[in-house]
């Protein structure tokens, strides 16, 4: 019987890999004389899903998260399970 289950997706540039938005926005916080030492943006994403059960449906997102939603030349991704 299968289930509805949440996956939510982190998505960030690798390390080494330059992120301009990340150091306007460190840039802007040091002057707003925040003690920011780096700024990393990426993005979240939350897709519903039916598996069979939490195993599957985080193995489904782990493929997801390779073919699609992320770019793995330039980016990780982490993905998390929640039944609902």
């Amino acid at each position: 019987m299968t289930r509805t289950y949440q996956l939510t997706f982190l998505v960030g540039l690798k390390s080494g890999i330059l992120d301009p938005a990340g150091q306007a926005t460190r840039n802007v916080l040091q002057h707003m004389e925040y003690a920011v030492q780096d700024v990393r943006i990426g993005k979240w994403i939350r897709v519903a899903i039916q598996a069979d059960n939490a195993e599957h449906a985080l193995a489904l997102g782990q493929e997801m998260g390779q073919r699609l939603l992320s770019n793995p030349v330039m980016e990780s991704f982490e993905v998390t399970v929640k039944a609902l």
